[in-house]
């Protein structure tokens, strides 16, 4: 979901990485929608063949998301460009505020943590968003609705793993590693051990570290694969909002000292983009507000177990809520 920009990089070097993330965008026939027709969702005469450039990230909730913000804005009458599957989420801000994208789904912890620079989060989701919609306006970035799901970060681990070591809460996996680092082996992806917010983070809150031999770097969707298959790691990273959790039988662990920010999907949108189209925002609410936690699951599930294209996904949802027909 995420990158750690400690790091801010020249306007030109921006624009640059920007470009290359969204040029390396592939999209499939199956992501290019025909025939999507307004239900609740009107069409806005302003919007008329609009080319607005929708991004996301590379996993399979932001890929999700990404073409359901598509479905809206073909319903809406506007011709969205697909720039989504943007490697990282640096590069991906980085199309937004260099003008590669014009939207994409966002999490406020994210925005709080790794591009405003906080580093305490605030607990209660309301003021979490409300601090990032303030701050990143200073920015040129607009924040719209957030949805109430959470997709915050979690350690999981095997049905077996926990009954081994009685690991229940990271406090409990803080005591393990400090007794035995081999047994508090940790698979997880690049973004995760490097940012403010992940596992360098979770180490310094429960005063612990685990050896560089004990992490495993892997792609995020091998974590959980390897995760539930046994031997590279007993623990590994997860999104809560991942159907794999449920369908691979993995435990999450206990955030017991709460270090992990609320994740809140919102649209962030480029404030030029927000100010000429200000209809767009009352297009996205609706939406926003039927994205709960357990929606988010489900639907990820369909894409990370079963199977389906994110755009069919996507289709089928937009028309089973009466957003389209």
């Amino acid at each position: 979901m995420r990158t750690n920009l400690n790091r801010l990089l020249p306007l030109t070097a921006v624009l640059a990485v920007a470009g290359v993330a969204v040029s390396g965008c592939t999209v499939s026939k199956e992501s290019v929608g025909e025939g999507v027709k307004a239900g609740s969702i009107q069409k806005v005469d302003a919007l008329k063949d609009a080319p607005i450039k929708v991004g996301s990230k590379d996993f399979d909730e932001q890929l999700l998301l990404g073409q359901i913000a598509m479905v809206a804005l073909e319903a809406a009458g506007a011709k969205p460009v697909d720039k989504t599957n943007i490697q990282g989420s640096n590069n991906t801000r980085l199309a937004l505020t260099g003008g590669a994208v014009d939207l994409y789904w966002e999490y406020t912890g994210t925005g709080w943590i790794s591009y405003l620079k906080q580093t305490k989060p605030i607990p209660d989701p309301q003021k979490q968003y409300d601090a990032v919609v303030a701050a990143d306006a200073a920015k040129g970035v607009t924040w719209w609705d957030r949805a109430p799901a959470n997709n915050t970060y979690a350690l999981a681990q095997t049905k077996a793993t926990l009954d081994k070591y009685g690991v229940k809460t990271l406090s409990d996996y803080a005591a393990l590693a400090k007794k035995d680092p081999a047994a508090a082996s940790m698979c997880l992806e690049s973004e995760f051990q490097s940012r403010d917010d992940g596992f360098p983070g979770v180490e310094k809150t429960y005063g612990f570290k685990v050896p560089s031999a004990s992490q495993h770097l892997l792609d995020t969707a091998v974590v959980y694969t390897e995760l539930a298959k046994g031997g590279t790691c007993n623990f590994g990273e997860v999104f809560t909002t991942d159907g794999r959790v449920a369908s691979l039988k993995l435990n999450v662990i206990e955030d017991d000292k709460k270090f992990f920010p609320n994740y809140n999907p919102a649209l962030s949108v480029r404030s030029d983009i927000a100010k000429k189209y200000p209809g767009l925002e009352a297009l996205f609410k609706p939406i926003a507000d039927k994205l709960t936690t357990e929606k988010l699951l489900a639907l990820n599930k369909e894409v990370s177990v079963d199977g389906k294209k994110p755009r069919a996904v996507a289709e089928a949802w937009m028309k089973s809520e009466g957003f389209t027909k």
